[in-house]
């Protein structure tokens, strides 16, 4: 019941706030709520304390006792959603299938895949030597185990 409330105040949010969005909502038996959001322009502290007031202040501790925690999607957390991987268009991802894992740079995302490119070094057709060669892999969501941006320096 507190889980319906919570999603449907925090639809309310994010239609007036369109460059959010929610990753995930968990509430517990205890009624610790965690919501966590991303957004297509980042996460600020300031959109995470909005969030909040916004289903706080329209919860009623009288009838329910909850804690409340807004967070955004950490850096080292999985791209779960076609909206993540379009947010990172150019940017490097580590990617696991269940048949291989691939790091490249993430060209293009729609709603059913992706398309990460690479530089290898491969032997020469013929002669001694390695050559580089631009490589590509098309994967759809359903085949990614897990994919998270690699942080650069």
């Amino acid at each position: 019941m507190l889980k319906e409330k919570v999603e449907k105040l925090a639809e309310k949010v994010f239609e007036e706030n369109k460059s959010l969005f929610l990753i995930s909502l968990d509430v517990n038996d205890n009624n610790n709520i965690k919501l966590v959001l991303d957004g297509d322009e980042g996460v600020s502290v300031n959109d995470c304390i909005m969030v909040s007031r916004a289903i706080e202040h329209n919860l009623d501790r009288d009838e329910e006792d909850f804690s409340l925690e807004v967070t955004s999607a950490g850096v080292s957390e999985p791209l779960s959603m076609a909206r993540q991987y379009k947010k990172n268009i150019g940017r490097k991802l580590k990617v696991t299938t269940a048949q291989e894992k691939y790091e490249g740079t993430l060209d293009e995302a729609n709603d059913e895949q992706i398309t990460l490119s690479w530089k290898a070094r491969e032997p020469k057709p013929v002669g001694k030597g390695k050559i580089t060669v631009q490589k590509e892999v098309v994967l759809p969501y359903s085949d990614i185990l897990e994919a998270k941006v690699k942080i650069t320096f």
